[in-house]
C-alpha cells in the first residue's frame, strides 16, 4: 500500500468513527469529508501564511508593527471578502448547472465571474494605493502603527485582482466536484508566499529588509502566480470546467451571479466593515490589545478553517442535489455536513485553547496572557462559527444568500458592536456636538469577549432556523436552474 493510500485510509477513519457513534450518516459524511479535506488543507496553508506573517513581523518589529499589520489586513480583507462573495455566487451557479447537466452554461458562468472581478477589484486597488495612510489613521492615532499599516496596505492591495481570479477558479472547480486541484495549486503557492515573505521581511541574501512591505510584496507575487496557474488550468479544462475560447458577455448569467453574490457580499461586507469600529475599540484600549486580538485571530483560524472546507462541501452537495431535483438529499447533506464540521472543529479548538500561552510566546508579543485569553474566548465561539458557516454554505448551494445576511446584521450590529462599545472608558464619547453619544462603561476586555461570543452564536441561530424551516428550497425552485423536485423514493 502506498503512502498516499495509507494517508487516505487514515483520514477516512474519522467520518467512519463518527458514523459508528451515530453523529453522521456514513456515506454522506464521507462525501462531505472528501470534498472538504482539500479545501481545509488549502485553508490551513493560508492561515499558516498569515500566522507566519504576524510572527515574523512581530519578531522583527514588535507589537506596533503587528497592530499596523492587523489594521492594514482588515482593509485588504474587504477585497478578499468581495472575492469570496463573487466566488460563492460562482460555486452556487456552477454546481446547480452541473447538477442539471448543463456544463456549457456552467463554463459561461465562470467566464462572467472573471469579468465581474475586474469591475470590482480595480477601483479597490486604486483607492487603497492613494489613500492608505488616512484609511489606517481612522483606526489609530499612534503614528508608528499608522506608518506600518499604511505601508502594508498600499502594496498588498495590488493582490486584489489576482486574488479574485484565483478564488473564482477554485470555487468553479469545487462546484464541479473537484476540490483537489485547488489544493495542489495552493500547496505550492502558499508555502512560496511564506518563503518570499521571510526573505523580504528580514532581508535574506541580496534581498533588502523591507519589514511590513516585504510581507505585502510576497503576498502579491504569490497571488499573481496562483491566479496565472488557475487561469491556465481553466483554459485547458479540468473536471469538465473550461473557459470558453471566445470571450462573451452574457447578461442573464451576470444577473444570476449578481443575484446570488450581492447578499453574500452584503454578509461579508457587513461583517468586515464591522471589524473597523471593533478595531477602534481595541485601539482605544491600547496597541497591545490590538496586537493580542490580531495574533489570537490568526491562531484560532486554524480551528475555524475547517468550516470553510465543509461550507464548500455543503454548497456543492446541496447545490448538485437541488439541481437534480432531489430536495430530500439536499436537506440531508446540509445537516450531515454541519455535524461532521462541528465534530472536527471542536477538537482543534480544544487543542489550541490548551496550548494558548505557548503559542502566544512565538509571536514576540509582550502581552502573552492577554493573547492567550483572546485565543480561549475565540475557542469558546468555535461551535457557533462552525454551525453558522457550514449552514451558510448549504443555503448558498441552493441560492439562498439573504438569510445569512440577516443573521450577520443581527449578530454584528445589534449584539457585537453595542456590547463591545461598553469596553470603552466610562463616559467615552463618540461623535461631535451636538450629535455625540456617551457609550463607554469602562468594562474593558470582558465586554470585548462577550461581544465576540454573542455575535457568533446569534449568526449560528439564524442560519439554523432558516435551514430547519425549509424555506431555502423555495428559493432553489424559483431560480429555474435544474429539474423539477422529486419526492421521497422517486429517484
Amino acid at each position: 500500500m502506498s503512502v498516499r493510500d495509507r494517508l487516505s485510509e487514515s483520514l477516512d477513519a474519522f467520518p467512519a468513527a463518527l458514523a459508528r457513534i451515530g453523529i453522521v450518516d456514513r456515506e454522506r459524511g464521507q462525501e462531505a469529508f472528501n470534498l472538504a479535506v482539500p479545501v481545509m488543507v488549502t485553508g490551513v496553508f493560508r492561515v499558516l501564511q498569515q500566522v507566519a506573517d504576524f510572527a515574523m513581523v512581530g519578531l522583527a518589529l514588535g507589537d506596533s508593527a503587528i497592530a499596523g499589520l492587523e489594521i492594514g489586513f482588515q482593509y485588504y480583507f474587504i477585497a478578499f471578502g468581495l472575492a469570496l462573495a463573487l466566488s460563492s455566487g460562482t460555486i452556487s451557479v456552477v454546481s446547480r448547472y452541473r447538477g442539471g447537466d448543463e456544463p456549457e452554461r456552467a463554463n459561461r458562468a465562470v467566464e462572467q465571474s472573471l469579468w465581474l472581478a475586474i469591475v470590482v477589484a480595480v477601483p479597490l486597488t486604486v483607492g487603497a494605493w492613494r489613500y492608505a495612510e488616512p484609511l489606517v489613521g481612522l483606526l489609530s492615532d499612534d503614528p508608528t502603527v499608522v506608518r506600518y499599516g499604511a505601508s502594508y496596505l498600499a502594496v498588498v492591495m495590488l493582490a486584489a485582482l489576482p486574488r479574485f481570479w484565483g478564488l473564482i477558479a477554485a470555487r468553479a472547480l469545487a462546484g464541479a466536484g473537484d476540490t483537489r486541484t485547488p489544493m495542489w495549486v495552493r500547496s505550492v503557492t502558499l508555502p512560496t508566499n511564506v518563503i518570499l515573505n521571510a526573505v523580504l521581511i528580514f532581508g535574506v541574501g541580496p534581498a533588502p529588509a523591507l519589514g511590513v512591505v516585504g510581507a505585502a510584496a510576497g503576498t502579491v507575487i504569490a497571488n499573481v502566480v496562483a491566479a496565472a496557474t488557475f487561469i491556465g488550468i481553466l483554459l485547458h479544462g479540468r473536471a469538465g470546467v473550461r473557459l470558453p475560447r471566445r470571450p462573451t458577455l452574457e447578461l442573464s448569467l451576470v444577473g444570476e451571479l449578481v443575484r446570488v453574490s450581492v447578499p453574500e457580499a452584503g454578509t461579508r461586507l457587513s461583517r468586515t466593515l464591522a471589524r473597523f469600529p471593533f478595531l477602534f475599540v481595541l485601539g482605544v484600549l491600547g496597541p497591545t490589545a490590538l496586537a493580542s486580538y490580531g495574533i489570537a485571530r490568526r491562531l484560532i483560524l486554524l480551528a475555524m478553517m475547517p468550516a470553510w472546507g465543509y461550507a464548500t462541501a455543503a454548497s456543492t452537495l446541496v447545490g448538485q442535489s437541488v439541481g437534480r431535483g432531489d430536495e430530500q438529499a439536499a436537506t440531508a447533506y446540509g445537516w450531515s455536513t454541519t455535524r461532521i464540521a462541528l465534530a472536527t472543529q471542536l477538537l482543534v479548538a480544544a487543542l489550541l485553547a490548551a496550548l494558548a500561552p505557548l503559542l502566544a510566546r512565538g509571536f514576540g508579543t509582550s502581552a502573552v496572557a492577554e493573547t492567550a485569553a483572546f485565543v480561549r474566548v475565540f475557542a469558546l465561539g468555535v461551535a457557533g462559527f462552525s454551525v453558522a458557516r457550514t449552514l451558510r454554505g448549504a443555503l448558498r448551494g441552493a441560492g439562498d444568500t439573504r438569510w445569512p445576511l440577516y443573521g450577520t446584521l443581527l449578530g454584528t450590529y445589534v449584539i457585537r458592536l453595542p456590547v463591545a462599545a461598553l469596553a470603552l472608558p466610562a463616559g467615552y464619547t463618540l461623535g461631535f456636538d451636538p450629535w455625540s453619544l456617551s457609550v463607554g462603561l469602562g468594562l474593558g476586555l470582558p465586554a470585548v469577549f462577550a461581544a465576540i461570543l454573542g455575535g457568533l452564536y446569534v449568526k449560528a441561530a439564524v442560519n439554523t432556523i432558516r435551514f430547519a424551516s425549509g424555506g431555502w428550497l423555495a428559493v432553489a425552485r424559483a431560480s429555474g436552474i435544474g429539474v423539477e423536485p422529486t419526492g421521497p423514493g422517486e429517484n
